[in-house]
């Protein structure tokens, strides 16, 4: 298929986003104006550097308009057509033509005894960088932006899947799959130096298994599932979470099973671990 044929995206014709390409090109046009001083506009007036920066806002505000009207155009007119990139290109030629025609339809105005030809031609190479680099710019930003955006609805989307996963997988460093619990059965994980201890039930036992991870790795993988850190060296399933009590030295976390000790929660997690429980509280 011609890439000139396919659809542009939908980030280039977002109100939010045409309202930016306004702005950002306006700004662009009025210091494109004061330091590339194209017609030689300075010398037209016995003015100071500021006197022109303030006479040239109308002006470059007036021929911005012409990118206003185009662009409310196009807002409409992609709810009931299909823009290309070669109708895209189009569109901006028409855009740099016009704004051409005001540019040099002005400078006539000014001064009088000008080359109508050679004027237009100089509005034309100057209207196009006014135009073209802010485009440019702002097109590459769009475009960053919206594959962030992507990249994080797809990062939402696989924190939904393990949080509504009845299994969990666990990979060692190297990525391989070294052990799967069910989500009913994990009870927490314990930090030992450069490994992980993965607790879990087994025909009703509590069982262990030495798998070389981090803490840190698990934590990501695991926070949306309810499996939280509550201590540097723990990282607990709340589902599995009988009561929490609090005695004279700190806080812990009962499970209810036997041969499974109570969990602290440290100073550092508390906050984090109350505030998630009052979410929690109000969800349900």
């Amino acid at each position: 298929m011609n890439l000139l044929n396919l659809k542009i995206p939908a980030y280039q014709y977002e109100k939010s986003n045409l309202i930016r390409l306004v702005f950002f090109t306006a700004l662009f046009a009025l210091i494109f104006i004061n330091i590339y001083n194209p017609f030689n506009a300075k010398n037209w007036y016995e003015v100071s550097s500021f006197m022109f920066f303030v006479f040239s806002i109308p002006v470059v505000l007036t021929g911005v308009l012409v990118v206003v009207i185009s662009r409310i155009i196009l807002f409409f007119y992609v709810k009931k057509h299909t823009v290309s990139y070669l109708n895209y290109g189009l569109w901006i030629l028409a855009e740099i033509f016009f704004m051409s025609l005001f540019y040099t339809l002005y400078v006539l105005w000014i001064r009088k005894n000008v080359d109508i030809l050679e004027t237009f031609h100089e509005s034309v190479i100057n209207t196009s960088l006014v135009l073209l680099l802010p485009y440019t710019m702002l097109s590459l930003y769009f475009s960053w932006k919206e594959k962030e955006k992507r990249l994080q609805q797809i990062e939402d989307n696989r924190l939904d899947a393990v949080q509504k996963q009845s299994i969990f997988l666990f990979h060692d460093e190297k990525g391989d799959l070294r052990l799967s619990v069910r989500r009913e059965s994990l009870l927490y994980i314990e930090s030992a130096d450069n490994y992980v201890i993965v607790w879990y039930l087994n025909k009703n036992q509590a069982t262990k298994f030495i798998l070389r991870s981090t803490m840190k790795a698990l934590e990501e993988q695991l926070s949306s599932a309810h499996v939280l850190r509550c201590h540097r060296s723990y990282l607990v399933n709340f589902d599995r979470i009988k009561t929490i009590r609090r005695e004279k030295d700190g806080v812990y976390l009962d499970m209810g099973i036997d041969g499974v000790a109570d969990i602290p929660i440290s100073k550092t997690y508390s906050e984090k671990i109350t505030n998630w429980l009052m979410n929690q509280a109000k969800v349900e």
